[in-house]
């Protein structure tokens, strides 16, 4: 309670705190990002070996990339290290930014570039997570819509990397959302179980008839869920400016892609990015951007 008084006391020393916070979270998520979809793939191999009895060829033979034959492999262990020379970094070569900006962007021990995604990543989690405590001020709701964009800047670097939405990232914060608004923490409980509903449903039914008209999938099952979680968090009226912006992004960096020659034409782009970008607007802005969407385009007042 002292904290939280001190924080509404000097908003300057909670701003400060919130940006070293998502400094050091966004650290943590370099990790998600890369080793959840690794022990996503060594569970899925497992479980086909177990139903069938035999081991996929190649299976211990995959390096690094998949680690196989490490007994321990999870968010926690083994510690992080180059994979050019497996040299493992320390706590002070681990300190947000600041470590990639003293080693110079190289490995300590190999010199070996050090790609500058890492520091990107945990500069964004920091400004998500200062943008978050500008918005909602010292509250529940500034922690848990923190944890939010955490989780969805997690979503979009995977989804970009594999194009795979995980459902154990997805689902738990669907349900969050839900527990949060029984107490009408960014809605209505009325409004979220609709909005989940809906949600799901309107990809849902986007994608089969897309599938009828086609024969070809235009987007994964991992899009309807993440729109269920948002109709969750903030209710079935969020949804159409959701929507409409993330497809809208959607299109316009597609086709800049294409034009510029930075994508192949006829290749899958994934979509959660986009929806996840649109979803993290719509909870700081979403009302805001329903209230023009009426004034301007419907007339109402």
């Amino acid at each position: 309670m002292d904290l939280i008084l001190a924080f509404r006391i000097n908003p300057t020393f909670f701003y400060i705190s919130v940006i070293i916070l998502g400094l050091i979270i966004g650290s943590f998520l370099n990790v998600v990002i890369h080793r959840l979809p690794i022990i996503l793939l060594r569970d899925w191999r497992r479980d086909c070996r177990e139903f069938l009895t035999e081991k996929f060829p190649g299976d211990m033979a995959q390096g690094s990339a998949t680690p196989e034959t490490n007994n321990k492999y999870n968010l926690v262990v083994p510690r992080s290290a180059c994979p050019q020379c497996g040299h493992q970094i320390s706590a002070l070569e681990n300190i947000p930014v600041l470590s990639y900006l003293f080693l110079k962007g190289r490995c300590k021990a190999c010199k070996t570039p050090i790609s500058a995604r890492y520091p990107v990543i945990e500069t964004i989690s920091a400004l998500l997570t200062f943008v978050s405590a500008w918005k909602f001020g010292v509250s529940y709701a500034f922690l848990f819509a923190a944890c939010l964009s955490w989780a969805l800047l997690c979503l979009t670097m995977i989804d970009y990397d594999h194009m795979y939405l995980p459902d154990q990232i997805t689902l738990p914060f669907l349900w969050l959302g839900l527990m949060l608004n029984l107490q009408g923490m960014y809605t209505d409980l009325h409004s979220a179980v609709i909005g989940a509903i809906a949600g799901y449903l309107s990809l849902w039914s986007v994608y089969h008839v897309f599938k009828l008209a086609t024969g070809k999938e235009g987007m994964g099952f991992g899009d309807f869920k993440l729109l269920a979680l948002f109709g969750a968090w903030f209710g079935w009226q969020m949804l159409p400016a959701i929507i409409l912006l993330s497809s809208l992004i959607g299109a316009v960096v597609g086709i800049l892609l294409i034009v510029l020659k930075l994508h192949q034409k006829g290749k899958p782009i994934p979509f959660g990015p986009y929806l996840a970008g649109a979803g993290w607007v719509a909870m700081m802005w979403g009302k805001d951007l329903n209230a023009l969407y009426f004034h301007y385009f419907l007339g109402s007042s």
